[in-house]
């Protein structure tokens, strides 16, 4: 079997290494796949098996097209043109998308080629971009337009993939419903039944939609000991913990800076995966890390800390989740899409709600943490390696 995947990356990051991770299980198996991505550099080690579409320059241009004119995904012509080129000389026996925002890629051009070339597609959604006119998350501002009778005068139009200019919201919708809904064999893989919800509301309705949860590498994500209490004269302090890799109010960073005046002397919050400048402004009473290219040093710090504290605004399937219980350490999150769906109810707070939150944290009594082999990245992935097998098989 031949698999292409395209995404905006390629080794890097959270999706990047998925693509990199069903590659490796592929050609273990015995399979063959090339990952097409349009962004930064694909590490050494998998460059092999990597296409690049276009440039930095294309991804530019696209970028401020993006800016001025609220046009995702209507950049990059020849680029993509190039890389429809390149797919039929490769001729995939399935074809899986991922992230198509992030400025690289026509989706025009690609999808009517998909629907033209009667190869099984999957694609998998990270987030909600796929259904809207404009945003990846509408959770926060509560919008629904998107469901109900199509996307116009977008609330969230200066969010990424943030347009200074024009609103064309309504022109994006109709064109992504037209575009893919057009593919006759296209099965829509989701990381949480909150996505799988939301996609089946949506002109995506009609597709086969499948939950295949994120995962993890439980071979660097266990209970791990290490010198960090020791090494921040931490003591016997409850250490609570925040972990982004990229820190902002949608990930509740005003929140933490709130909570911890909220909170005595016992406690201690911790957040990992600052910038040098917000590390800089944060308060005396939290203890700020800069981010960390290290996973065993990650998993010490997840195992030092008595609680995680996941309070993202907008979230499909956090891996923060999975990646802390499986160091032996307990998850309180707000009621953020399909980040309950992974930690027990009574670690669920709603949104904002900090009185709610204290009240959480000094009555929680955490328990053994067991049936953490469910994140289990290799078994994630080789339910898609089942589904492409399916896909072929029908072919």
């Amino acid at each position: 079997m031949k698999l292409l995947q395209i995404n905006s990356v390629c080794g890097i990051r959270s999706t990047g290494r998925i693509c990199t991770d069903i590659a490796e299980i592929l050609r273990q198996e015995g399979h063959e796949c090339k990952i097409a991505y349009g962004r930064e550099s694909a590490p050494e080690k998998h460059r092999s098996i990597a296409h690049r579409i276009g440039s930095e320059l294309d991804v530019k241009l696209h970028a401020l097209r993006t800016r001025l004119f609220d046009s995702m995904g209507l950049g990059s012509s020849r680029a993509t043109k190039r890389l429809i080129k390149w797919i039929e000389d490769y001729d995939p026996d399935v074809i899986h998308l991922h992230n198509l925002h992030g400025y690289y890629i026509n989706i025009k051009i690609l999808f009517e080629y998909l629907a033209r070339a009667n190869k099984p597609v999957v694609w998998t959604l990270h987030d909600c971009w796929s259904f809207t006119g404009h945003c990846v998350h509408f959770e926060r501002i509560g919008c629904r337009k998107w469901s109900e009778g199509g996307c116009h005068a977008c609330p969230a139009k200066s969010n990424y993939p943030s347009a200074l200019l024009r609103d064309a919201s309504a022109r994006n919708f109709k064109l992504k419903k037209r575009l893919f809904t057009a593919v006759k064999d296209l099965t829509v893989v989701v990381p949480s039944e909150w996505l799988a919800a939301l996609v089946r509301q949506s002109f995506l309705g009609g597709c086969k939609v499948r939950v295949i949860p994120n995962g993890i590498d439980l071979s660097v994500f266990q209970p791990t000991p290490g010198d960090f209490r020791e090494r921040h004269g931490l003591g016997d302090k409850r250490i609570l913990l925040g972990v982004a890799s990229a820190w902002g109010h949608g990930k509740g960073l005003g929140d933490f800076i709130k909570l911890s005046s909220m909170l005595d002397d016992s406690y201690q919050i911790v957040l990992v995966g600052l910038t040098a400048e917000q590390k800089a402004a944060l308060p005396p009473a939290i203890l700020g890390i800069e981010r960390t290219n290290s996973t065993r040093e990650l998993a010490e710090i997840y195992t030092a800390a008595d609680l995680c504290l996941n309070l993202t605004y907008a979230d499909t399937y956090p891996t923060v989740n999975l990646e802390a219980q499986a160091c032996g350490t307990p998850v309180i999150t707000y009621r953020t899409g399909g980040s309950p769906e992974s930690v027990s109810p009574e670690a669920v707070v709603e949104q904002g709600d900090l009185e709610g939150l204290c009240h959480v944290i000094k009555s929680f009594e955490p328990k053994q943490i067991s049936g953490t082999e469910r994140f289990d990245k290799i078994q994630r992935f080789k339910e898609y390696i089942e589904l492409y097998k399916s896909l072929e098989d029908r072919k």
